[in-house]
């Protein structure tokens, strides 16, 4: 049924419909009929205090939930401040929906206040780019963007919003949102699969991408222990399988084990489950590239997959895993294969002290994995800081990992409002390194306006510690451009209203972590480290 509406309302109201139940954003004069009809609405408007940090905010809810996240942004700069947040979102294939206000029609190609030329700027990292030039259509264009946005290999939509078209008169309605298609795998390709499962004598399933859910991990793990074939995640895709599974083997790309890269050359079949096999995951397009491949992912393209492919199936990871549950494979993995990489994980996850000045990272992680709770969910940014919790720190349930696989800094603190925004009810653990935090740290800000709750460790060594770490492999003894200044973060948590303690032994972090639980606020742990200690101890 259409009624006599703008736009901007119109907008709003298939936001509604699809099931949208937050923006981020913030304010810009070039939408204000977006913002209007957002009063009074169903949609919670986070007000955050950086476009980056909203494209972050929309990114970890695109992530950790089944629609994408919406992200709203002015012309000009606030679009240039999102763009961080479009090539995570491009990069690691998650699907989010960014609305940028464009100056008026009629004002375009005179360089006029903001312009600048959206098409150019994010047409070649977002998955689709589109401007409202006809205001009947902001229904569809909206149900499409969230559709292309979800479909095939998910990513990023931007929608461009002319500030004059918003405001249009229009007797129109909403739309039926459009599914989204999940196939199953057809059965010809499970033969063909079952097939190469028989041959293989050093099977290894890669897990990773967007849409696993509990059932479909566990599915999985299921069927892998029950025919001993190990089970590796892509980069920052820990959380597809639970970790308390025997088939779960660790992780491949920047922190893996020696052991996995050692196994991913030893395979002789490689099933890629949800993900493709790319630069980070083989070691700079290093590892695993002549083992019989089979590639299963809903991407019809099989974007930035390299090397050898000997069958795609197109299919749904849920989808796939449930059927795939429910087979008796001949499988018949060389004797211990399936149980050496189990013992490698456990003995390669198993926290030990690093040793040295400042807060013992390895102690701490020891503690924080018997006291956070078993579906905490975990974010953290770009850095070393990041190699600690993705050693040592365990996932057993779905959706409990927002981590940028592009490698992009600052998402650590947004990622943790909208995961506590998105699951009131779970426990949020943010590991930032001090660079990291200082990117978006300010967001802490609308933790506390909008109600959510989560504990940042800040990981404070004085130094860009990953680049530092490159220049003594490439340049030693000429550091250059990767000192840092830094604030009390305890005493900054505490000026936003949070909880803030800074803690200068590994022994007393248990009390610090209880009692930041204990607040009910957004709490800051402040971990003085070593500026010398660059990754976990070998084991």
């Amino acid at each position: 049924m259409s009624t006599t509406t703008t736009a901007g309302h119109l907008i709003v109201a298939q936001l509604e419909r699809a099931g949208v139940k937050r923006v981020y954003g913030v304010p810009g004069e070039s939408f204000l009929d977006v913002l209007d009809g957002l009063h009074g609405s169903s949609i919670e408007t986070v007000v955050t205090r950086h476009e980056g940090g909203a494209g972050f905010m929309a990114l970890a809810e695109g992530r950790l939930t089944d629609l994408p996240g919406v992200a709203m942004v002015t012309r000009g700069p606030g679009a240039a401040n999102a763009f961080i947040a479009i090539h995570t979102a491009h990069q690691d294939a998650t699907p989010m929906i960014l609305f940028v206000g464009l100056i008026p029609v009629a004002d375009r190609g005179r360089e006029s206040f903001q312009e600048f030329d959206i098409n150019a700027w994010f047409g070649s990292t977002a998955k689709k780019v589109v401007t409202l030039d006809d205001a009947a259509s902001a229904a569809r264009v909206v149900d499409d963007a969230i559709f292309t946005a979800l479909s095939g290999r998910p990513g990023p939509v931007v929608i461009g919003l002319p500030e004059d078209v918003l405001v249009h008169a229009i007797e129109s309605g909403t739309v039926e949102p459009r599914k989204v298609s999940r196939p199953a795998p057809a059965a010809p390709d499970l033969a063909q699969l079952e097939a190469r499962l028989a041959g293989a004598s050093k099977p290894l399933i890669v897990v990773g991408g967007e849409g696993w859910t509990q059932e479909s991990g566990e599915a999985l793990a299921r069927w892998a222990a029950r025919h001993g074939v190990p089970v590796v995640a892509d980069f920052r895709a820990y959380d597809a399988v639970p970790h308390r599974s025997d088939a779960y083997a660790g992780f491949l790309g920047y922190g893996r084990s020696d052991a996995n890269a050692a196994r991913l050359e030893a395979a002789d079949l490689i099933v890629f489950l949800g993900c493709v096999r790319g630069d980070v995951l083989s070691d700079g397009y290093t590892r695993g590239l002549d083992a019989h491949t089979v590639v299963v992912n809903a991407d019809a393209d099989l974007l930035g997959h390299f090397g050898r492919m000997d069958q795609h199936i197109t299919a749904d990871v849920t989808a796939f895993s449930t059927v795939l549950a429910g087979l008796e494979s001949a499988v018949r993995p060389v004797a211990g294969w399936f149980a050496d990489a189990r013992a490698d994980y456990l003995k390669f996850s198993s926290a030990q002290p690093d040793g040295g000045a400042g807060v013992d990272l390895g102690v701490v992680m020891e503690i924080l994995s018997q006291e956070m709770a078993d579906d905490a969910v975990l974010t953290f940014g770009a850095g070393n800081h990041a190699l600690w919790p993705a050693r040592y720190l365990r996932h057993n349930s779905a959706n409990s990992l927002a981590a940028p696989r592009n490698g992009a800094m600052g998402m650590g603190i947004p990622a943790a409002v909208a995961a506590s925004l998105a699951y009131p009810g779970r426990q949020v653990i943010s590991v930032a390194g001090d660079g990291c935090f200082m990117m978006n740290g300010q967001e802490i800000a609308t933790a506390m306006g909008h109600g959510a709750k989560f504990i940042v460790l800040v990981v404070d060594n004085g130094i860009f510690a990953t680049i530092r770490e490159h220049q003594e492999a490439h340049y030693p003894g000429r550091p250059s451009g990767t000192h840092m200044t830094n604030p009390d973060f305890a005493a900054l948590a505490r000026s936003y209203g949070g909880y803030g303690e800074r803690i200068e032994k590994a022994e007393d972090f248990a009390g610090a972590f209880r009692r930041a639980v204990e607040s009910g606020l957004p709490a800051v742990l402040h971990l003085p480290q070593d500026p010398t200690t660059r990754s976990p101890k070998s084991n």
